[in-house]
């Protein structure tokens, strides 16, 4: 079956009436609803309750309108990231099988997932989490119809990260970790991201120093977040496929610094839509989706050799500084501010860049 998008915002914190609108009105079914990505509201850390709540808010209207349980409801990859700093608007997207078939050849977007082997504790920010997460990725190509990695240009992933509890399993087993608590959310990504490029071949499998310390090794579709509520790594992989159906393409760039415009409008352009070569929001014509970016302060504190301060604020932590000021760039150049902007991306994308992923409807 074909994947159908659509974005919707989210009107206050436990708001889901975007979904209950597409379903109500015929567009998606409910038990077709395969994944959400959105961004809500809260401060975007361990006690950002918002996620939750759009989490329990999306999964009540899938409940309510289909006929799926309890369990296989709790199965659906929803991914959802805290904190709209700037201009971004909370928001979600909504990707359903369809029965459209499109044009036949067309290559269109094509969605895989999977769930990798448990990792352990004493795994993350190690060659073994790269290595699980590898296998992970394979899968879901495969889950996607897809064996070129040319053909993948998002892998949207969610991994553990560190508790006290899990590191005292470990010890229990007479097994260090690799970082403590409080880091362990951006090693987790970044470990996770080595995986996603090793399963690519973006990257060689790295070693052991060079996890969260080599950061020109990166992959350029991946987008990993990280929590307490699981043990392996969930994958949710898009790429195209000839044949799949549908009249939706996806496409990837990377935004080589805060202030790269040009990635996110490559992006676009990978995704298959033709933009003049100084593109403006008016160019896109109601095509695009949305785009899905990660982005990071630059760890040498500099931007177009302008020296920057986030590292050194002490009040306000600096992923809200980039994820506000990426907000507010990508938002001007879709414009558009419910664009899905996201950080903590050590091994996504390069240093103080990050990808850029677009989806675009072919209008056919």
């Amino acid at each position: 079956m074909a994947i159908d998008v659509a974005k919707v915002e989210i009107k206050s914190v436990s708001d889901a009436s975007g979904l209950d609108e597409l379903i109500t009105s015929g567009r998606m079914i409910a038990d077709n609803v395969v994944a959400v990505i959105g961004k809500t509201e809260g401060n975007g850390g361990v006690n950002d309750f918002t996620r939750i709540l759009s989490d329990q808010a999306f999964r009540a209207i899938l409940a309510k309108h289909g006929t799926r349980g309890e369990v296989e409801i709790k199965q659906i990859p929803m991914v959802w990231s805290g904190g709209c700093d700037g201009v971004i608007t909370p928001h979600a997207t909504v990707f359903a099988r369809d029965n459209s078939t499109g044009e036949v050849g067309k290559s269109r977007l094509t969605m895989g997932t999977a769930m990798s082997e448990m990792i352990l504790p004493e795994d993350i920010g190690r060659p073994a989490m790269v290595e699980t997460v590898a296998v992970g990725v394979r899968a879901a190509m495969a889950d996607a119809g897809i064996s070129d990695p040319k053909d993948v240009h998002y892998v949207q992933t969610k991994t553990p990260l560190l508790t006290i509890d899990g590191i005292q399993e470990a010890h229990g087993r007479a097994q260090t970790v690799a970082c403590e608590v409080h880091d362990s959310m951006g090693v987790s990504n970044g470990t996770t991201g080595l995986g996603i490029a090793v399963a690519l071949g973006e990257v060689d499998m790295p070693a052991a120093e060079e996890i969260c310390r080599k950061l020109d090794l990166y992959s350029s579709v991946a987008s990993c977040s990280s929590g307490v509520e699981l043990d392996r790594a969930q994958i949710v992989l898009f790429g195209n496929r000839s044949g799949a159906g549908g009249r939706f393409r996806i496409g990837h760039s990377v935004m080589r610094d805060a202030l790269d415009m040009d990635g996110i409008y490559e992006s676009i352009r990978d995704a298959g839509l033709d933009l003049p070569e100084r593109a403006r929001p008016e160019d896109l014509g109601g095509k695009l989706i949305n785009c899905f970016i990660k982005c990071e302060a630059d760890p040498g504190a500099r931007l177009r050799n302008r020296r920057q301060i986030m590292l050194d604020d002490s009040d306000v932590h600096h992923h809200r500084h980039s994820k506000g000021a990426v907000g507010g760039v990508a938002a001007a150049a879709i414009g558009d501010p419910a664009v899905f902007v996201s950080v903590d991306a050590m091994h996504q994308g390069p240093p103080g860049g990050g990808p850029s992923i677009a989806i675009v409807d072919m209008g056919e």
